[in-house]
């Protein structure tokens, strides 16, 4: 069942992903990693749902959202980054399979940030950020999302990789087994991993070849 809920603000975090700000319903309530069914309440697209995952901290007094926009569709994203304040969204009850269950790494590809950018935070708030680990890869430095405040809280457990750009602080590699393979010296512990289905599938296999079981991979069924 769907709860209607305010745009308060949206703001650009890179050259297309907004972050906005939305009014948190009463007794509403959610657990990091978990994401939500977001429409647009207006007559043609009440129905349109999509699924995002909040970024704000568990007890923040609103919630946050951070979006990409697919401008080659013309459907939910591109029509949310249009919208202003006051415009009303509907909300459904949380769901989804990724929570935080012990330290580890968590592997991302482009906005499959998102889900785990709320649980970095609830790390670094308790102070229990060093025995994690971020490997986060896109096309290019402006693709990446929070870079800034992901480098602060990480510091060198903050590993970015860019496929299509040589740009100095950022490694031109794909998150291929050879490169788990150099970057992690402990298959025993969690995974955390989100991102495209063809990454996630590549990821997934070269984690279970390096040792990993099926268990410690966390993820979206």
């Amino acid at each position: 069942m769907s709860q209607p809920v305010t745009l308060l603000m949206s703001e650009f975090v890179t050259h297309d992903v907004k972050r906005f700000l939305v009014s948190r319903p009463s007794g509403f309530s959610f657990e990091p990693g978990q994401g939500v069914e977001l429409a647009i309440n207006q007559s043609h697209w009440r129905d349109e749902g999509r699924p995002f995952t909040p970024t704000s901290l568990v007890d923040d007094g609103v919630l946050e959202f951070t979006i990409k926009c697919y401008p080659d569709h013309a459907g939910v994203t591109r029509l949310l980054h249009t919208l202003t304040p006051g415009a009303e969204l509907l909300i459904s009850e949380p769901f989804g399979t990724i929570h935080y269950q012990g330290p580890g790494v968590f592997i991302a590809g482009g906005a499959g940030i998102t889900p785990f950018i709320a649980i970095l935070r609830e790390q670094a708030r308790a102070g229990t950020l060093d025995q994690h680990t971020l490997i986060f890869t896109n096309k290019t430095p402006a693709d990446i999302i929070c870079e800034k405040e992901l480098r602060h809280i990480l510091g060198e457990r903050c590993i970015l990789t860019c496929t299509n750009a040589a740009v100095t602080g950022y490694e031109q590699r794909r998150i291929d087994q050879d490169y788990l393979m150099e970057k992690i010296d402990d298959f025993n512990q969690c995974f955390y991993l989100c991102g495209p289905p063809g990454f996630m599938e590549s990821v997934s296999v070269a984690l279970r070849n390096l040792g990993a079981t099926p268990s410690s991979l966390v993820f979206e069924h």
